[in-house]
């Protein structure tokens, strides 16, 4: 099994910020292969989508617990889907996607075992699950202008009408990534 984790913010009014290219990328997987609708699980405080590529399940989740808090809901997930991991093993293949302001919009790109760099969503899940030693599908937020100063504000606005189809390019490169992982490249 196959765990991916996208992080953004819930509610209609972060719908298409860029802190939420975590829940946009994980929306066009879904679609892409054919996965149910995502449904709320209450158990996990997250929207969850389960299906099947190639002959590995995978379980797709957005956590509805709000970026900086993203840890608890992850938690839950990976304590579902493994019980208590053994530190001493292999980790089962666990990815988070998230956005990166430190990337240029238009790029995707996979770490391992990198810390948060500053990222709260990331922050928040390397705290609660107490490592860092998984796969991060980061995808470029920071515009051609270069990284703005006021950060914070920054992520919480929507992409503008020439952004979208530059970032639709990243969030395609994200998805066809992590089909490769998931088939084994």
């Amino acid at each position: 099994m196959i765990l991916i984790v996208g992080l953004g913010n819930p509610n209609k009014e972060y719908e298409h910020t860029r802190h939420n290219a975590g829940f946009l990328a994980l929306d066009t997987f879904a679609k892409e292969h054919e996965f149910p609708a995502f449904k709320l699980s209450k158990k996990h405080a997250a929207l969850v989508s389960e299906g099947i590529l190639g002959s590995t399940k995978v379980v797709l989740a957005k956590p509805q617990t709000f970026m900086n808090n993203s840890g608890k809901a992850v938690t839950s997930l990976v304590r579902s889907s493994w019980g208590k991991l053994d530190r001493t093993k292999e980790l089962p293949t666990f990815i988070v996607v998230h956005d990166d302001i430190d990337i240029p919009i238009g790029t995707a790109r996979v770490s391992r075992g990198r810390g948060s760099a500053g990222h709260k969503g990331v922050e928040s899940v390397i705290e609660a699950l107490g490592f860092k030693d998984f796969t991060r599908m980061r995808i470029g937020i920071r515009p051609i202008a270069g990284k703005p100063e006021d950060v914070e504000n920054f992520v919480l606005q929507k992409f503008s009408p020439t952004e979208l189809p530059v970032l639709q390019s990243s969030i395609q490169e994200a998805v066809n990534a992590i089909t490769g992982i998931i088939k084994g490249g």
